[in-house]
């Protein structure tokens, strides 16, 4: 008899605690479903400084998209440029977190087209998935239309979460080349990556399935990741260069996901110019 009521209690027990796993699994879940816009977008309204500071002539532009929306911009021309380049930044911050970026392209001689998506610095708006997309769009409407850019002179870079958005646009319009930094397979496989025991791909409500759109690009394209990325893993920036079609090339660098570009130094600078060299050699041949 006393054998019984200890099972009956130790089952009691084993519910009680299945109940209180169960009831924290679905309240994570129900957290990473409401809470995912906040945990993938990061904008700060506050310009910190402009291009001029640098001592970067530049231009500001303002951008209506094709749902009204007002986006900020700069455009800062070269000497002598070999290309045009429409940056998509990544999550945080915004455009005036940019400036190392900027003025290394300017040094290497291409002009930076650098947009704020909606919800980011000056722009207006909130930041979606589809209003990502439209932001690019718009980008690279405006060096065609108002700069009389061909698209072959056009460059589509993207840096991280910006690297989905440049894929999705190199995967719509013509260009010269595209460049996808330190960026994620898919929204899915990061959401997989932190939190490997929820249920991710159920309750996604972004795709941004970056190794769909590179599929898609049949142009040059330059895949740069860090070996030592301790935010986006280098395996992700692998398959994506294994996805790309041919002309494909990667540039391995090392450093944080924020400042890879900058530890490495000379490698990525020296790899970004051998590369412009080369799509500038094939666009002339």
């Amino acid at each position: 008899m006393d054998l019984i009521k200890y099972r009956h209690k130790f089952y009691q027990f084993l519910k009680s605690i299945i109940r209180v796993l169960l009831t924290v699994y679905i309240m994570l879940s129900l957290i990473l479903y409401f809470k995912q816009s906040s945990f993938t977008f990061h904008p700060t309204r506050d310009i910190l400084n402009n291009p001029a500071d640098i001592n970067l002539e530049y231009q500001k532009v303002q951008l209506k998209t094709s749902d009204n929306i007002l986006l900020s911009a700069w455009y800062i021309p070269a000497k002598n440029a070999r290309f045009s380049l429409i940056f998509c930044h990544g999550n945080g911050g915004n455009i005036s977190h940019r400036l190392e970026n900027i003025n290394i392209l300017n040094e290497l001689g291409i002009n930076c087209f650098i947009f704020d998506y909606r919800g980011y610095g000056e722009s207006q708006g909130k930041p979606s998935e589809k209003g990502l997309y439209i932001d690019a769009q718009t980008a690279y409407n405006w060096l065609v239309s108002e700069k009389n850019i061909l698209p072959e002179n056009i460059i589509i870079y993207g840096q991280s979460l910006g690297g989905s958005v440049a894929a999705h646009l190199a995967s719509n319009v013509k260009a010269g080349g595209v460049i996808i930094e330190s960026a994620f397979t898919s929204f899915a496989d990061m959401g997989k990556k932190f939190y490997p025991y929820l249920p991710v791909k159920l309750f996604a409500k972004f795709d941004f399935k970056t190794i769909h759109y590179v599929r898609l690009i049949n142009y040059p394209i330059l895949i740069i990741h860090s070996l030592e990325d301790e935010l986006v893993p280098f395996e992700f920036g692998w398959r994506l260069y294994e996805t790309a079609n041919e002309p494909k090339k990667i540039l391995e660098i090392s450093g944080s996901h924020n400042e890879g570009f900058l530890t490495s130094g000379r490698n990525y600078i020296e790899g970004l110019d051998k590369w412009f060299t080369y799509i500038g050699n094939e666009r002339i041949n």
